[in-house]
Order: C-alpha cells, then structure tokens, then sequence
C-alpha cells in the first residue's frame, strides 16, 4: 500500500461567486474559498483513519498553486434571482482513530444555512454509525439522532462547513463547500 497517498490532514472551507457566465461564477466562488489557484481532483467521501482537521487558515498556507488537491466539493448554482442555494460538507469522526470517519456532500435549492448544515451532520453521521452498527430511525430529527450517537460514544465528532447564497437578476451565482485533503512529508504529492 503507497501510504504517502493517505491524507495525514484536512481542512473545511466554503465560497460563493457571481458572474455572468457559469464556470466564472463557479471560479469566483472558488477563490473565495482560497482553492482557487489549485487543481482540484474530488474524491468521494472516507475521512482516513488518524487523518487530523485543521483550521482553515492552516490549511490554505499549506497549498502551493498549480498544486494537485484531493478534496471532497459540494457545489450548487443558479441564474434565478432570489433563488436560495446552499452546499455542505458533513463530517462524522469516530472515537477510535484506527477506524475511518465519513464526509458528506449536500447541495440543495431553497435551504438556509441550518437546515442545510443539518442534513450534512445527519447524512454524515448516519453513514458512521451504520458502519459502527448503531440503528436510528431514519425519520427522527437530526437534533434526536445527534444524541443517540454522541450517547453510543462511538461518534466523537459531527460538525459542517456550509455557505449559503441567493441568486442575483442577470448573474450565475455558485456556493461552494470542500473538504481538502493534505498529505504529510512529500509536499509534491499534493
């Protein structure tokens, strides 16, 4: 197994952007984020085992341009004005660090920031506890479910990185939510 391929870090960070055309709404919104510089290769969503969350700023210091970035992006876009779009990133860490934790994507019309940054934890957090074994009602709320995994101690941590945006008249507008992993040691591999 080449190790140096298994992410050691990561960082959340979000954008928004608006432009008339789409992909330089989308660009827009990347460089809010601060990724825009980079090559950006998505990922689905395994948080390795060990692999540590860093801040924001932490994280962007750490990227080089041109670099080659594996990142987990949840992307949402609209040109209706007042339209309300949201995209999260969901994270789920388990207690035992020897086991994998899950990000999750949501990209959503007509949602606000809690809502949207509920759904994310939830999804995130569900597809954790069932690989631990744990069964909740799929129809409780996130609020109730959140304490069945905190109770069970298996889940250490759930948490989001949302952005949330309403469309302007005669602009794309684009919210962007990513995940970004970082590998220790060889800097080149990013």
């Amino acid at each position: 197994m080449n190790r140096s391929m298994i992410p050691t870090k990561a960082f959340l960070t979000r954008g928004v952007g608006r432009h008339r055309y789409r992909l330089k709404s989308f660009e827009e919104a990347l460089r809010s984020a601060g990724v825009a510089q980079q090559n950006l290769v998505q990922v689905s969503s395994i948080v390795p085992p060990k692999c540590r969350f860093i801040g924001q700023k932490e994280g962007l210091e750490k990227l080089s341009p041109g670099q080659i970035c594996y990142c987990v992006m949840a992307r949402t876009d609209t040109n209706e004005h007042g339209r309300l779009i949201a995209s999260a990133i969901g994270v789920a860490i388990p207690k035992e660090s020897s086991q994998w934790g899950y990000l999750s994507e949501v990209h959503e019309y007509g949602m606000n920031r809690q809502q949207a940054s509920e759904m994310a934890e939830d999804l995130a957090a569900d597809m954790l506890g069932t690989t631990l074994g744990l069964e909740v009602d799929p129809d409780q709320a996130w609020s109730e479910k959140e304490q069945v995994y905190k109770a069970s101690g298996l889940i250490i941590r759930a948490s989001s990185m949302t952005q949330t945006a309403r469309g302007q008249r005669g602009h794309w507008t684009t919210a962007v939510a990513l995940a970004v992993f970082l590998f220790e040691g060889d800097e080149s591999l990013l």
